[in-house]
């Protein structure tokens, strides 16, 4: 945990921005896997964590403005549970280390709630992601599961407080970016041909766990770079694959890192792969040049794809004018997501909490193909962490689709883009805070150009 002063101050901050009623944070319980006690590894919810710092299952938080009350709602451990768990810290104990004394019974919460509501007082509450806080809001303020109306003041509050990040955060999440580029590193070094993808993955989860802390996602390592989110690890590699590889640590903390990187088999590229891992990384390279603040992500974004469309034009798979080109979309065909995301507590930093919020200050996102996978497009900020993740893709199913359509054919030559659909794709991705006089690379540069890479 961070000083109990911490957390005081972001709940003051909190009481005097949203102003009145009653904040609600439900604390994840336990989820069981595949039987009752056989659960998952436990996440506390990163906004709970936020606000009271603490990782213990089965709380529930209150913060009522009009009463000045700031009130856990748990239980201690019985002599039943420590048989199983070992002895703990008391809940008072818990709590006091994040500035709260004022406790009270989990069964006493739906009494305080039910009170509130009659004074008149409003319950603000969070947009809900688990189950259980879906029943607890039925259960609790009746509200039904897809009724929901979460409290936009509440929502907007803690996005413009988690989205800027702290001294004290930013070295947690530098730890976590060492990590992950350590992951990488050992991911590096364990491919070669005929190791299966599963060998890799043991070899990046290794390297998390001897550091003492958890995988801020699960790895994707895999020769079918094409398939964005692919956690099937099965395969084995041969000479001539490319394997991507995106991982990330989490800390002790709950604070990310997120990397990709991708490696030549043999440890040599072909003529073709080099051409293409020249293109993404001139991609990655533009885009880093103009992190400021003050500049919008999604014109960050647009550089990314006009280098894309014009090395794509200088071996014959693009045509046409790039501006043109990047407007109507035609580079999503190899380009099909955004350039990057807001990082912290969460991987995908407050993802729940709707990404209108956080990545677009409350604008209307795109629906444009390609364009409307933008997690981030909003001006940047100076506190702002996001990753840097531009990716060149050749994906059959896409480019089959695309081609019987003779969709912005005077853009795509797809005579030969037909040529490439074995090829699989390339993302390398770097994690950046964002400065008064630019940015900064947060952990260390792992190798990512050509040179480096086959070196």
């Amino acid at each position: 945990m961070f000083s109990q002063e911490t957390y005081i101050g972001r709940r003051e901050t909190l009481k005097k921005h949203v102003g009145s009623g009653i904040l609600l944070f439900f604390g994840n319980d336990e989820a069981s896997c595949n039987y009752e006690n056989n659960t998952y590894p436990y996440r506390q919810d990163s906004t709970f964590l936020y606000y009271f710092g603490l990782n213990y299952a089965g709380l529930t938080a209150v913060i009522d403005i009009d009463d000045d009350r700031e009130i856990i709602f748990g239980d201690d451990l019985t002599v039943d549970d420590i048989v199983w768990t070992g002895v703990q810290p008391t809940l008072y104990e818990k709590c006091s280390a994040a500035g709260i004394g004022d406790l009270m019974a989990a069964v006493a919460l739906g009494d305080y709630l039910k009170k509130a509501e009659q004074k008149g007082q409003k319950v603000h509450y969070l947009p809900s992601y688990r189950p259980e806080h879906k029943i607890k809001l039925w259960n609790f303020l009746d509200v039904r599961p897809g009724n929901e109306k979460p409290s936009e003041d509440f929502v907007k509050t803690v996005v413009d407080m988690r989205n800027y990040k702290t001294a004290e955060e930013i070295l947690e999440i530098e730890k976590a970016c060492i990590v992950s580029a350590d992951m990488h590193l050992a991911a590096m070094k364990a491919i070669r041909p005929d190791v299966y993808e599963y060998e890799v993955v043991a070899a990046i989860q290794e390297v998390a766990q001897r550091n003492n802390c958890a995988l801020s996602f699960p790895i994707i390592a895999s020769k079918n770079g094409q398939t964005l989110h692919n956690h099937y690890h099965g395969y084995q590699v041969k000479e001539g694959d490319l394997f991507l590889v995106d991982a990330g640590a989490e800390t002790e903390m709950g604070y990310a890192g997120d990397l990709s990187s991708t490696t030549p088999v043999s440890g040599k590229f072909t003529e073709r792969q080099r051409e293409i891992y020249k293109i993404q990384s001139a991609m990655h390279d533009a885009s880093v040049a103009a992190l400021k603040p003050g500049f919008a992500f999604e014109e960050v974004y647009n550089i990314s794809a006009r280098v894309m469309v014009d090395g794509l034009k200088q071996i014959g798979l693009m045509k046409g004018d790039t501006f043109e080109a990047v407007q109507e979309g035609a580079h999503a065909l190899f380009y099909p997501h955004g350039l990057g995301h807001m990082m912290g507590l969460d991987v995908h930093d407050m993802e729940n909490l709707g990404e209108v919020y956080v990545g677009y200050g409350g604008k209307p996102k795109s629906e444009q193909f390609g364009r409307r996978s933008l997690r981030l497009a909003r001006d940047l900020e100076v506190g702002f962490v996001h990753t840097i993740e531009p990716g060149v893709y050749f994906i059959p199913e896409l480019i089959d689709q695309w081609k019987a359509e003779n969709k912005l054919s005077q853009f795509i030559n797809y005579e030969m883009v037909e040529t490439y659909k074995g090829f699989g794709g390339i993302r390398n991705e770097e994690d950046y805070l964002i400065t008064e006089n630019g940015s900064r690379l947060l952990g260390k540069r792992i190798p990512r150009t050509v040179e480096e890479i086959e070196g």
